[in-house]
């Protein structure tokens, strides 16, 4: 079975500043699936050019491979800090390991939470009316099951 430590190495050789590495994985059958993700974008020509770096230098003499590199796609959930970070100001969807969902504003993401800006229609004292009540939920990743963006046409 082929490393996935060492195609993770691979990777980050070929990966330019402001590029990196989401996941690796290996399956028995040596299935290699590969995600990475770019602060600016990544173009399917800088895919193309990790792909042949890595099966560059493997040898399918040695052990036979399929190998897949992709772009975390926007459907995709967030799974490193950096994908947060990267994400700051748009809109998104969290749903927490309580079950609780919450669509809002990634207002800012630091290395141990998430600051998201959430608007509701809720009854306020005095109003039989609801409003509009904007409040900013400081939430930990270890809050979070999974993060998305949510995409708007």
């Amino acid at each position: 079975m082929i490393d996935k430590l060492k195609i993770a190495e691979l990777v980050n050789e070929k990966l330019t500043e402001d590029q990196f590495l989401v996941d690796v994985t290996v399956s028995a059958s040596n299935v290699i699936h590969v995600m990475v993700d770019s602060d600016t974008g990544i173009s399917i020509n800088q895919i193309v050019e990790i792909s042949r770096f890595i099966e560059g230098n493997l040898d399918r003499e040695v052990e036979d491979f399929e190998l897949s590199v992709f772009s975390a796609g926007l459907s995709e959930p967030f799974t490193l800090v950096r994908q947060y970070k990267k994400n700051a100001g748009t809109e998104v969807e969290v749903l927490l390991t309580n079950g609780q969902k919450l669509s809002g504003l990634l207002l800012a993401a630091a290395e141990d939470a998430i600051e998201l800006e959430v608007t509701t229609k809720e009854k306020t004292e005095g109003s039989k009316k609801k409003e509009l009540v904007t409040r900013v939920h400081h939430i930990a990743y270890s809050e979070i099951k999974e993060t998305k963006k949510i995409l708007k046409f």
